[in-house]
């Protein structure tokens, strides 16, 4: 995992929005995804969140699992995790 392709990846709302509705649900498809999307307002086509997925992927942010004819988008928060590790601060001095 590269951080930068992390923060890349969460500069765009609309990535941020798949990774919102992949914490409510995930393993869902393409296709519902972008309907899920769609009831929260977005228009973006399912090329255009197929190129979100891509960008996501490379971060190491969801997991795209293939079965049989479907491919399922899981999210991994893991690339976070180590972002959080990396930088962890504890308590303050005047905090004690």
């Amino acid at each position: 995992m590269v951080v930068g392709d992390v923060y890349k990846a969460l500069a765009d709302p609309t990535r941020r929005a798949i990774l919102d509705e992949l914490q409510d649900r995930s393993g869902q498809t393409l296709f519902e995804l972008c309907v899920r999307l769609t009831d929260k307002g977005f228009t973006s086509t399912r090329q255009a969140i197929s190129q979100h997925l891509a960008v996501l992927a490379e971060a190491g942010l969801v997991v795209l699992r293939r079965q049989g004819r479907y491919t399922f988008i899981d999210l991994d928060t893991s690339p976070l995790q180590q972002i959080y590790q990396r930088w962890r601060v504890g308590p303050c001095e005047s905090d004690t």
